[in-house]
This record gives structure tokens, C-alpha cells and sequence, in this order.
């Protein structure tokens, strides 16, 4: 298969995305600081930086290092195997996710409509994004990206974890 090479409008959405997270950040802790909020959904905001960034965030780059057999000295980005193990079983997009789950994160943390404007594109925009990526993994990995395509969703978290526990629970049981 030969790569197509890319435009500087598969860039456009990413490129947005990033700038409207860091102004969120920027204008939340500088600008914003003095507002007041409503307690426990700064708190919540402030836990699903963490957890997303943890989970959705820091276990792809485990995943992708021990699965995806990628060439020493390379980013774990630069998989020659498809990885669909570990949080690769729930979502496909994982790290996507948490640029998603983090906008969120900024809503409730910041509590101010100006984090409203800034954050809410960046969910449309990343799965902008996310389309271009299934793209461009289904020009690498070919006919196996396509069934993995089938089993594993794109974003949605919830429906990859109650597919995961449905398929678990369908599989046969080993004898003892």
C-alpha cells in the first residue's frame, strides 16, 4: 500500500483543537481565576483531567510500546502492528478521547462562557480528525483495521466497555 502524503488540511482540525485547549487553560487559570464556581463540578472537572489523562492519555503509549511493535529509537506512535488489546479493545481513539474528555473537564472545572466558546468546538473538531486517522490506519493495516473497525468504537467509551463485557461474557468458559 502507498501512503498518500498528507495536506496541510489534515492538519486544519488538530491544529485548532490545540489552540483552543491551551486558550482554554490560559484564560481559565489567568483570566478566570477570580470567578467564583460551583465547588464539586470544579472538582469533577479537575478528576477528569486526571483519570482521562491517565487512562485514556497514558495507556495507549504502554499499549502501543508492549503491542505494536515499533522499531527502536521511534515514536510509539509508529506501530507496525495494529494494536487491539488493552484500551485499544474499548476505543480505537483513545488519546482522542482525552483531548474530548479534557474540553469537558475545562467546562466544568472553569465554569465561565468563555470556556464554553473555546471548548465545545474542540469535541466536533477531534472527531473531525478521528475520521482522518481511521484513514489512514485502515491505508496501513488494510482488511485487519476494517474488522477491528467492526468491533471496537471509534470514541464512545461506554459502548466499547459494554461491548467488551458482552463479548467476554459470550466466550466459552475453559474446563477446569
Amino acid at each position: 500500500m502507498t501512503k498518500k502524503s498528507s495536506s496541510w488540511m489534515d492538519f486544519v482540525p488538530v491544529t485548532f483543537v490545540t489552540l483552543l485547549f491551551i486558550s482554554q487553560i490560559i484564560v481559565g487559570t489567568y483570566l478566570l481565576s477570580n470567578v467564583s464556581q460551583i465547588q464539586i463540578l470544579a472538582y469533577v472537572g479537575v478528576g477528569l483531567y486526571v483519570f482521562s489523562g491517565i487512562f485514556f492519555g497514558g495507556l495507549p503509549v504502554i499499549e502501543f510500546r508492549r503491542k505494536g511493535r515499533v522499531r527502536k529509537g521511534k515514536s510509539y506512535i509508529h506501530t507496525t502492528e495494529l494494536v487491539d488489546t488493552g484500551i485499544y479493545s474499548i476505543v480505537r481513539h483513545p488519546q482522542y478521547v482525552t483531548f474530548m474528555l479534557w474540553a469537558i473537564a475545562g467546562l466544568l472545572l472553569f465554569q465561565h462562557w468563555i470556556i464554553i466558546l473555546l471548548g465545545v468546538p474542540i469535541i466536533p473538531l477531534t472527531y473531525i480528525d478521528l475520521i482522518r486517522a481511521d484513514k489512514d490506519a485502515v491505508e496501513k493495516f488494510g482488511d485487519e483495521y476494517r474488522a477491528y473497525m467492526k468491533n471496537v468504537p471509534r470514541a464512545n467509551f461506554l459502548l466499547g466497555i459494554i461491548l467488551l463485557l458482552r463479548h467476554r461474557k459470550s466466550e466459552p468458559k475453559a474446563e477446569e
